[in-house]
């Protein structure tokens, strides 16, 4: 018997529709070949992440009201960030903590939304993808994806069974790469030796290519790693589970093109 497809609304994120826009469409590529019809809905802004972090109640709040309007109505929401993931399941209900009628529509948001590749592995059972990718790789789990949504296995299954592609550990994969958002503009000193120390792990694995799931993490190691001269290529996980390295160059090398 035929089932319906899943109706997923996809969140870009703010870093990617400016700065990484072909890791959105490598993540609509996955869903619709997981057998879900994505829709990418045009009255998105952001998560509310950086007013939160900074203390900005109001203005969160106020952020927050839009992300719950403009994704009402699907099945899922999904994310290709473990950090505006989390903010929308985990943060943005306590918004409205004073409101039992807002409160209640963002817990229904928030038991809907789930990170790209935890979405993939954990509700739509996805264990291959027809991809390809001649290399060693490393593997950083960002804070938020890791620590609030539990993703550690997930990614590593489906790189597995990508053709070619051989993973490498770091020392400690799990441990931050100091970037957290606001973190790396208020304590640039501290962030910049905890990038450091990540940089020099990611080097002792001989790896030639640096994932994650995360663009904030992926941008400030993509710095880093080309300030000392580094010939580690950089991507998000969604581009190589995607198929979808050929034509573009590794994030801090170029600026993607908007396909």
């Amino acid at each position: 018997m035929l089932q319906t497809r899943p109706r997923v609304a996809l969140f870009v994120t703010c870093l990617v529709d400016l700065h990484r826009p072909t890791i959105g469409f490598a993540a609509i590529k996955l869903l619709e070949q997981a057998g879900c019809q994505v829709e990418v809905p045009r009255a998105q802004t952001c998560c509310g992440q950086p007013a939160y972090n900074s203390g900005d109640r109001a203005t969160a709040r106020e952020i927050a009201y839009q992300v719950i309007e403009a994704f009402s109505g699907y099945d899922y929401v999904v994310v290709p960030s473990g950090s505006c993931g989390g903010m929308i399941k985990h943060h943005l209900p306590h918004l409205f903590d004073d409101d039992p009628n807002l409160r209640a529509r963002a817990e229904l948001l928030s038991g809907r939304t789930y990170e790209l590749i935890g979405f993939l592995a954990d509700v739509m059972g996805v264990e291959t993808v027809p991809a390809s990718y001649p290399g060693v790789v490393t593997y950083h789990d960002s804070c938020s994806g890791l620590r609030e949504l539990g993703l550690k296995a997930q990614p590593r299954a489906l790189l597995a069974g990508v053709e070619g592609l051989e993973l490498r550990e770091m020392v400690e994969p799990e441990v931050c790469c100091g970037f957290g958002g606001t973190f790396c503009v208020k304590y640039p000193e501290i962030s910049t030796r905890m990038v450091s120390d990540k940089a020099a792990d990611v080097a002792a694995t001989g790896a030639d290519t640096l994932l994650a799931g995360d663009l904030g993490c992926l941008l400030n190691m993509a710095g880093r790693l080309s300030r000392q001269g580094s010939a580690v290529r950089v991507r998000h996980v969604a581009e190589v589970l995607a198929d979808m390295t050929a034509d573009v160059p590794p994030i801090g090398q170029a600026r993607a093109p908007r396909l």
